[in-house]
């Protein structure tokens, strides 16, 4: 029980770190990731808020995964879309009071904090194991039905939404490319000094006992 719960604490920290990210990303209008870039548009097109399209499409890449599997829909993947939707509306709110970078200086310093925070935050819910991310799965299932490295799966998919979002009036800008070429390092940065944190808490217990 004590390891479910520090495993959601794990999980909530790293959702809330990431949606923070996501937040600045949008704020700083100079692009986003393809995913978030689509939510934007998909906001600007049809209304609602960014967070409920998060769901929306969270819920679309369950039911796609599902047929694509032929298995009942993996709806504990909607967790974690449901928890960053708000997240990210959450986020947004507290920042439209008083985020507005008008100048250049300021609309980059939050983008490159918003892709620091969001590398960080998906490393650190990523080691919770605790929900899966419905797009993550879809690049899993992509990877495994066609033989492709994650990375080649990861790029097919990145660019159909990039596609999409630029139908939609989303928001695609260099952030965009920068995400999609710095996003990778830091979680995979952040994620190896997670593992080498818990090697050695581990070998001081075993030492300890």
């Amino acid at each position: 029980m004590l390891q479910v719960v520090r495993s959601f604490f794990i999980y909530l920290l790293g959702i809330t770190v990431l949606t923070l990210g996501i937040s600045l990303t949008i704020q700083s209008h100079l692009g986003t990731s393809p995913f978030d870039a689509l939510l934007v548009g998909l906001f600007r097109t049809f209304g609602l808020s960014v967070g409920s399209w998060e769901i929306v499409l969270g819920f679309t890449f369950v039911l796609i995964n599902a047929i694509t599997l032929k298995t009942k829909p993996e709806f504990s993947a909607l967790l974690t879309s449901f928890i960053t939707g708000i997240g990210i509306d959450s986020w947004l709110m507290i920042q439209n009071s008083w985020l507005s970078p008008d100048g250049a200086a300021g609309q980059w310093i939050c983008l490159l904090s918003g892709i620091v925070c969001t590398g960080v935050g998906v490393a650190i819910y990523l080691e919770s194991s605790f929900a899966p991310n419905p797009m993550d799965r879809t690049m899993v299932i992509l990877t495994d039905k066609t033989g492709w490295s994650f990375t080649r799966s990861r790029a097919l998919i990145s660019i159909i939404l990039v596609i999409v979002a630029f139908f939609f009036n989303g928001a695609i800008g260099i952030g965009t490319l920068l995400n999609a070429l710095f996003s990778g390092l830091i979680i995979q940065s952040v994620k190896s000094v997670i593992v080498v944190s818990g090697q050695k808490k581990l070998a001081a217990t075993v030492k300890a006992g």
